[in-house]
């Protein structure tokens, strides 16, 4: 029989609890779950979820470490939106940039020192192929 993982939040130890997206951004367009803290708010680290299922797309990650996972993303993504590389491409350089597995090459997994990593060297290619950085 498969064991159950339990999901704890990386700041404070205490398990997290799924919830609703909308409950949470407090926005009843909001679709889907989120695993939060169980002792959110006071604790604000959270992690969506991959649609229709139970899986989180990530490690929880506080204010400043999502703010900057989309920065990362956003200076990463640049790199195959562009057609510099494909999208498969852009995941399998960041991997070997990264010294990581490729299956385990995920932004969302990612810890500050990491995000940093993924926005100096999306730079550096973006720079290399002659194109204008956007804010990231």
């Amino acid at each position: 029989m498969k064991r159950k993982h339990e999901i704890r939040c990386n700041y404070c130890g205490s398990p997290a609890i799924l919830k609703s997206a909308s409950e949470i951004f407090h926005d009843p367009k909001q679709k889907g779950y989120v695993y939060v803290c169980s002792h959110y708010p006071a604790c604000d680290a959270y992690v969506s979820v991959h649609p229709g299922t139970k899986t989180p797309m990530g490690s929880l990650a506080n204010a400043a470490l999502r703010k900057k996972r989309i920065l990362a993303h956003q200076a990463f993504d640049q790199i195959w939106k562009r057609r510099i590389m494909s999208r498969k491409q852009a995941y399998y350089w960041l991997s070997d940039k990264l010294g990581t597995d490729p299956a385990h090459t995920h932004i969302a997994q990612f810890g500050d020192y990491r995000c940093e990593q993924v926005i100096r060297e999306s730079r550096k290619v973006l720079i290399n192929n002659r194109q204008t950085i956007s804010a990231a």
